[in-house]
């Protein structure tokens, strides 16, 4: 009982610490003793099963047409521009309205069983502004078979430098 209690002590200090470093919003928070989940605006809030790695997702491209993900880029459009995901679309940061609204409305059209794969890659995971809120958004709408690409650190340190196909341009 005694390492159990230590353990949740650990791991309240641990949040504490992002929280007051500003690296953890908390959206909503319950008595973390009780094993309620707090739930936040950030990327880490997304549950690991609804994450993608980026060999997995290579593999997935080259799959037929008609078993290959719709892949959408939620941030930056300059990083877009830059290098992206060969065959992915831009619609926009997610962290703003109209980036949300775009992303609202290239959904309305697409059947809620289609695998979809969001990604950003401006910044640290932990810093992400736009993950989430296109996460959110997509699970609202009801999409089953919805992944996020996790990437560590930025796009370029987590995808380019590993040699995985790019596109640049619009």
């Amino acid at each position: 009982m005694k390492k159990i209690v230590m353990a949740q002590l650990a791991a309240i200090s641990s949040l504490l610490l992002l929280i007051s470093a500003g690296m953890l919003r908390v959206s909503q928070a319950e008595n973390p003793l009780s094993g309620s989940i707090i739930q936040t605006d950030s990327a880490v809030a997304i549950p690991t099963r609804s994450l993608i790695q980026a060999g997995e997702l290579v593999k997935l491209l080259s799959a037929s047409p008609a078993e290959r993900p719709l892949v959408i880029q939620v941030g930056s459009r300059v990083l877009y521009e830059e290098a992206h995901i060969p065959g992915s679309e831009y619609l926009g940061p997610a962290a703003n309205a109209a980036g949300l609204a775009r992303l609202r409305q290239r959904l309305q059209s697409v059947t809620r069983n289609k695998f979809i794969v969001l990604y950003c890659g401006c910044c640290p995971w932990s810093h992400c502004p736009n993950i989430k809120p296109a996460w959110d958004l997509a699970q609202s709408m009801g999409f089953s078979k919805i992944k996020v690409l996790y990437i560590a650190d930025n796009f370029g340190a987590g995808w380019v430098d590993k040699g995985y196909p790019t596109a640049k341009g619009d």
